[in-house]
């Protein structure tokens, strides 16, 4: 958990991936703001044969954790991969943030997004957003397009320097260590004090010369 001014951010584990023989953590985060309680991402809340056969997956819903589903006031996808909007369906009624292009991508692309089902659960309610956005005082979206083409960040402004939300900006620290992606050189140029990631148990921190 970090406290920055009056905002706090709490990473939440909802699964573990299988991925090359190695483990790999999907987190989501919680983001407490004056104004609003904010998640962003979901996780997953059932196996999908889809996932079950390219990660073998466990899965630690939301829904089976001594989580208040209710209290969340709004959700941001970064972006609409299974294991990242899995639990949509939990927020139902709820305004859901995502990038126009993410969502159009994920209704239209079946290779890249398999799971249409998850993507468009029954009385999911996406915002969709184009481009920028400031969502509360303090707290942007910021598109940051390399792992997905719709890929978004959501960065909170503190006294000092900003702290970015990432999903998939990047899926190791290497990746932010020498980016590459548009994303990953925006997220940079933000010259953030660190960056949650989905995938990292801790969060990004730059290199001290």
């Amino acid at each position: 958990m970090n406290t920055h001014a009056s905002v706090t951010i709490t990473p939440i584990l909802v699964a573990d991936l299988l991925v090359k023989g190695e483990v790999m953590p999907v987190y989501v985060h919680v983001i407490d703001h004056p104004d609003a309680r904010i998640l962003v991402d979901t996780g997953m809340t059932e196996l999908h044969p889809a996932v079950v056969a390219a990660f073998d997956p466990r899965l630690y819903p939301l829904s089976k954790q001594d989580f208040d589903l209710a209290g969340i006031d709004i959700v941001v996808n970064t972006h609409l991969h299974a294991d990242h909007c899995g639990g949509n369906h939990l927020f139902a009624g709820k305004p859901i943030y995502v990038q126009r292009r993410e969502l159009d991508d994920a209704r239209s692309d079946a290779g890249e997004y398999p799971i249409r089902e998850w993507v468009d659960a029954p009385a999911v309610r996406y915002v969709p957003v184009d481009g920028e956005l400031e969502l509360l005082p303090g707290l942007r979206l910021v598109p940051a397009p390399g792992h997905t083409a719709g890929m978004q960040v959501v960065v909170v402004e503190t006294d000092g320097r900003p702290v970015v939300v990432g999903g998939d900006v990047a899926v190791w620290f290497g990746e932010l260590d020498e980016p590459h992606t548009e994303g990953q050189l925006r997220v940079r140029a933000l010259e953030p004090e660190l960056v949650w990631l989905a995938h990292e148990h801790e969060p990004w921190r730059p290199r001290t010369v």
